[in-house]
């Protein structure tokens, strides 16, 4: 089992769009990389810091971290600087983090050939995983709860694996 934490703007549909794929074991919906200990959600959406991340825990004997990566960059404008759709601030900001220090060449790796296809400069933050604090229970798999929530990511995208497009 190897986790990666995945901040792609609004975390609702990005839990949403990786708990769909073979491989992944479990999604929890959190507070990465911010100065404060457990922030609430009212404290990220006033700019204490945290991006609002994914934690995607998968077995990488069914589904590699090459392929996580290629699935996040489908759902994210890789050239935005703390805005994804309509959602803008600091807490929107995109980034790759990991805790498992063997993971970050490979993560590096991805993202230069990612960038090298872009005529903007890649805004993905890399980085090892400094904290993560679970965001509230009413966040948790928000979307499936709230089916007409608001969400970035084209609702098709929620369904490649069901239609076997993957």
């Amino acid at each position: 089992m190897k986790t990666i934490y995945f901040a792609g703007g609004c975390f609702w549909g990005t839990q949403k769009f990786f708990d769909q794929f073979p491989g992944v074991v479990s999604t929890r919906v959190g507070y990465a990389n911010g100065p404060t200990e457990n922030p609430s959600y009212q404290q990220v959406c006033a700019d204490s810091g945290h991006a609002e991340t994914v934690q995607v825990d998968f077995d990488e004997t069914i589904i590699t971290l090459e392929k996580l990566m290629s699935y996040y960059f489908m759902i994210i404008d890789p050239t935005s600087v703390n805005k994804q759709g309509e959602d803008e601030g600091i807490q929107y900001r995109t980034g790759i983090y990991y805790q498992d220090a063997s993971m970050r060449p490979q993560i590096e790796a991805y993202c230069a050939h990612v960038a090298a296809t872009l005529s903007a400069p890649l805004a993905v933050e890399i980085a090892p995983l400094e904290n993560f604090y679970s965001a509230e229970e009413y966040h948790q798999k928000y979307l499936v709860k709230n089916p007409s929530g608001y969400c970035h990511i084209p609702r098709h995208l929620f369904r490649l694996a069901k239609e076997g497009k993957l």
